[in-house]
């Protein structure tokens, strides 16, 4: 018998009529972190670190919205196959978070929040990208608890037990003797990914405090970053997913995405920024 990492047979727990999911749990564990390491890095640059969890109470609603939005999109046979049930749509506790509208759409409330409060928005923006890495590592163990999207079978020391899922009560779904259903082991690339995202957030911190940035370019370190992870681990999945000539649709969107990070750390170096627009307005 080889060593594996185990996985959860129970995900939700029942608390009076409340049906708390860990899925979720980890998602909000993801924000609190990151609202607090903003605020820290919003503090570093002269602003008030309340800021962040101001701002975010408008960038945090888009991003869950703009991630909904980007999953249905991407994979609409769940809500609008055949078989399909359109209210799932709702249903975000189950999981179908799409990171990348979760960043479009968040940096659209980040935007709204900062031009009502007063804060400058590339300092934000900037403020804020180590600590998304962070907050998408942690919210990578809701997979873990959901026993979902994982790679293809291995028998490595480090193979994820993988167990039959009933969505609906968030739990494994047991045999004739009440044992939960193994379907084997496989390879954990929510760990691979959690673990990429980790070491992403380290790189930010340590550039930013060693060297001085143009505005912007952080943030676009971040979104050229996530990618180059993104890609492997979306190769290493074996759940479905829909393809264009062949490949996984997050892995064009990665390349996509990875560009215009490119394009973004280079047009912040060689813009201009007036000193109105970065220096702490806030009060």
């Amino acid at each position: 018998m080889y060593l594996s990492i185990p996985s959860p047979v129970v995900a939700a727990w029942h608390v009076g009529p409340l049906l708390i999911r860990a899925y979720a749990l980890c998602i909000l564990l993801g924000i609190v972190v990151a609202v607090w390491l903003t605020g820290r890095r919003l503090e570093q640059r002269g602003i008030p670190k309340e800021r962040a969890l101001d701002v975010a109470a408008f960038g945090v609603p888009f991003g869950i919205v703009g991630a909904r939005l980007y999953s249905v999109i991407t994979t609409p046979q769940p809500y609008f196959g055949v078989g399909g049930n359109p209210w799932r749509i709702f249903a975000i506790w189950e999981g179908g978070l799409g990171i990348w509208g979760a960043v479009a759409l968040g940096a659209v409330g980040a935007w709204i929040g900062c031009r009502r409060l007063g804060v400058p928005f590339p300092a934000f923006l900037d403020s804020a990208a180590p600590a998304v890495a962070l907050a998408q590592a942690i919210g990578r163990w809701g997979n873990w608890f959901n026993n979902e999207l994982h790679g293809g079978p291995t028998t490595k020391p480090w193979g994820l037990v993988i167990h039959q899922w009933n969505e609906s009560t968030g739990r494994a779904v047991l045999d004739a003797k009440g044992h939960p259903i193994v379907l084997g082991t496989f390879q954990p690339t929510f760990l691979y990914e959690s673990v990429f995202l980790v070491v992403l957030t380290v790189v930010l911190l340590v550039l930013d405090r060693r060297r001085r940035f143009s505005p912007y370019q952080i943030t676009a370190l971040y979104i050229a970053g996530y990618p180059i992870g993104r890609v492997v681990v979306e190769l290493l999945r074996d759940d479905f997913a829909n393809k264009i000539f062949g490949l996984r649709v997050n892995v064009w969107m990665s390349m996509v995405v990875f560009a215009l990070g490119v394009v973004l750390y280079v047009w912040a170096g060689r813009r201009h920024v007036p000193e109105s627009e970065t220096a702490p307005t806030a009060s």
